[in-house]
């Protein structure tokens, strides 16, 4: 019997239905998707805020005379 034919006949009604990724851990696999696209967007608008704090830096504060880069 394959795999899939013994996890269904085990789980039954439950087979297909949503399960918890670790069965010691308390989140389920829809959880962990929302976690997983909330740190994933957050993780580009940090690398846009680090753009733009380079640029700021780098470009645009030298430029109006608020500070100077060392040489």
């Amino acid at each position: 019997m394959g795999e899939a034919k013994r996890r269904k006949t085990k789980l039954g009604e439950e087979y297909g239905q949503e399960t918890r990724i670790l069965p010691w851990v308390p989140i389920s696999k829809s959880q962990a998707e929302l976690f997983v696209s909330i740190t994933t967007r957050g993780a580009w608008i940090g690398i846009g805020m680090m753009v733009a704090a380079w640029v700021t830096i780098r470009f645009i504060g030298p430029a109006f005379g608020w500070w100077q880069l060392a040489a």
